[in-house]
């Protein structure tokens, strides 16, 4: 072996793990949209979460980032410490398809179908139809698609150049007394938890280890222990994550490393205790490809096996080692984890503003009962509802401008933006909670009552905002445009009123009926109430907007009012509905 076949199998090293890293990336955006819902729908029971977490992790071809996935949705409190558990057992078992695809490499023979099944043969044509993808398509789930089958061919032709290059090793003495040093067990799970943590990557050290069997000098004494070392050390990325996350988090990152250290040490007891009872003439012979793929699949179900009836007992085991904390956790809303995952990202983004929405409406509505219902408690309760607003409002906000720099597709793109314009729209109405609750406490303290007249027309217009935010956040938390088409039409209904109302207290100042004292709060409390409805016009715009793949919102509302016969029915039918008689 000279300097060049020492180039050409760093080459092929490089090209390998930047292809696994690749179509790992591209697979995680096509299947990230959905994994959150899979994850946590399909983990009822045990077994579920078994499957689901094989699953997921044979789509992605990466256990590493499944399990930080998990750890991070359990930091957020979308899945429990349970679920998490046999979720990533199942991850464990399905990173092995990554070993089987790359034993195709040892497949020979002059039959035309079986040199078919060589990556050789195949992966030029998905390569080629993985660039096509790429290059000429707009879409950006068929880009993704291309990346991914351009990652598998690079992936390939990079295993196929390292095996080649690494053929000259069967020559080296040195080589072969390495192999003989790594039939030691210790040696040998030490040799491969170190490789596993350095590429973070079990399934690119056993696609390593695969190369280095072709030239027939690693026997599956020493391969055997490595590939137990493997698990361990892919570990490293779990753990990682788990830095600075809450308990729950730093506890399914323990629960992925006990599961993978108990089972190769209990494995790697038996295989020594066999080896030294019965000497399995096998552990001598030369490991192919095929039978690498075999041995890690083989050690993962075992595992598997002895430890998921046992999960209970790993939790908490799990709950001892990271003990409850003396002080309360702050709740981690959204997950730095996620941004390189932007279906994921988002998915987590919009369950925030939904929850901001419910938060903004909820002190909108107590602060327009304030005027019959005043309570200390209830305006506590509206102050800290926009406090808690403005909060998220900042951290969204961060969260939101931080993922825009990631690679999104349009589809993405546009849902970050009309997010981005909807949480400010959401901000500003509890801050017009305050307002009107200011407006009440105005009334209270200075003695000021609002005549009788006033208060008929202000439960009028009250109900007509609180349905026209109801249905704006509904059709925001639902992606419902149906919701979002009646907001428009309320909306001008109470722009009309707050004029009309306006009218009727100047007339009543007229007659001596009311002050101008009180006049003053009421034109601050209607201009609050009208702005209310401006806002709910917006965030029902967004919605109707990512529907259609338009960001301009001021178009969107001026096509819903002009020649709109559905636009022009409910309009005529809320005027019905919201009406005070002229005076």
């Amino acid at each position: 072996m000279d300097i060049f076949d020492v180039l050409s199998m760093i080459g092929g090293l490089c090209l390998f793990l930047f292809g696994m890293n690749l179509m790992g990336q591209a697979l995680e955006r096509r299947a990230g949209g959905r994994m959150h819902s899979t994850l946590t729908k399909m983990t009822a029971n045990k077994f579920a979460g078994f499957l689901t977490g094989l699953g997921v992790t044979a789509v992605i071809q990466s256990s590493s980032a499944t399990t930080v996935m998990v750890v991070g949705f359990v930091n957020s409190g979308l899945l429990t410490l349970k679920q998490a558990v046999n979720v990533i057992m199942g991850a464990n078992v399905g990173t092995t398809v990554t070993g089987w695809l790359l034993s195709l490499t040892g497949i020979s023979g002059d039959n035309i179908w079986v040199r078919l099944l060589k990556p050789t043969s195949f992966t030029p044509v998905l390569a080629l139809i993985g660039i096509i993808l790429y290059m000429f398509t707009k879409k950006h789930t068929k880009k993704d698609t291309g990346v991914i089958l351009l990652g598998f061919a690079t992936l390939m032709f990079g295993m196929e150049t390292m095996t080649s290059a690494v053929s000259g090793l069967a020559d080296v003495p040195q080589f072969q007394q390495l192999f003989l040093l790594f039939k030691n067990p210790v040696l040998g799970l030490l040799a491969g938890a170190v490789l596993t943590m350095i590429i973070q990557s079990s399934s690119a050290s056993v696609g390593i280890l695969q190369a280095l069997a072709a030239t027939g000098k690693v026997s599956y004494g020493a391969a055997v222990p490595i590939i137990m070392g493997d698990a361990i050390g892919t570990c490293v990325t779990a753990m990682i994550s788990s830095v600075g996350a809450k308990k729950e988090a730093k506890r399914a990152a323990v629960v992925h490393l006990l599961f993978n250290v108990i089972g190769a040490t209990f494995w790697l007891a038996i295989y020594m205790i066999v080896r030294a009872v019965f000497s399995p003439a096998i552990l001598d012979s030369s490991a192919s490809l095929l039978g690498i793929a075999v041995v890690n699949t083989a050690f993962k179900v075992l595992s598997t096996a002895l430890l998921l009836p046992m999960s209970s007992l790993l939790e908490k085991l799990a709950v001892k080692l990271i003990p409850d904390a003396k002080t309360e956790e702050k709740t981690v809303k959204l997950e730095e984890r996620f941004l390189a995952t932007p279906p994921v990202a988002l998915d987590q983004a919009r369950s925030v503003t939904i929850e901001m929405a419910e938060k903004a409406s909820s002190a909108l509505k107590d602060a327009m009962s304030s005027f019959a219902g005043y309570t200390e408690e209830k305006a506590s309760r509206i102050r800290k509802d926009e406090s808690d607003c403005d909060e998220l409002e900042d951290m969204l906000g961060t969260y939101l401008i931080r993922l825009s720099a990631e690679q999104l597709g349009q589809a993405e793109s546009e849902e970050a933006t009309a997010m981005l314009k909807v949480i400010g729209d959401i901000e500003r109405i509890s801050d017009h909670a305050v307002n009107i609750l200011e407006s009440a406490e105005e009334l209270r303290t200075k003695n000021l009552t609002l005549t009788e007249d006033a208060l008929k027309e202000y439960d009028v217009i009250s109900a007509a905002v609180g349905e026209v935010l109801d249905s704006a956040v509904q059709a925001f938390r639902g992606e419902d445009t149906g919701a979002a088409s009646k907001v428009e039409p309320l909306e001008q209904v109470i722009d009309g009123l707050k004029e009309q109302l306006r009218t009727n207290h100047i007339l009543r100042m007229q007659e001596g009926k009311c002050t101008a004292e009180v006049g003053f709060v009421w034109s601050d409390i209607l201009t609050d109430l009208e702005r209310v409805s401006d806002h709910c016009s917006n965030i029902a715009g967004c919605v109707i907007d990512m529907s259609e793949h338009n960001l301009n919102v001021h178009e969107s509302l001026r096509n819903a009012r002009h020649d709109n016969p559905a636009f022009d029915e409910m309009f005529v039918s809320f005027s019905q509905k919201y009406t005070i008689p002229v005076r």
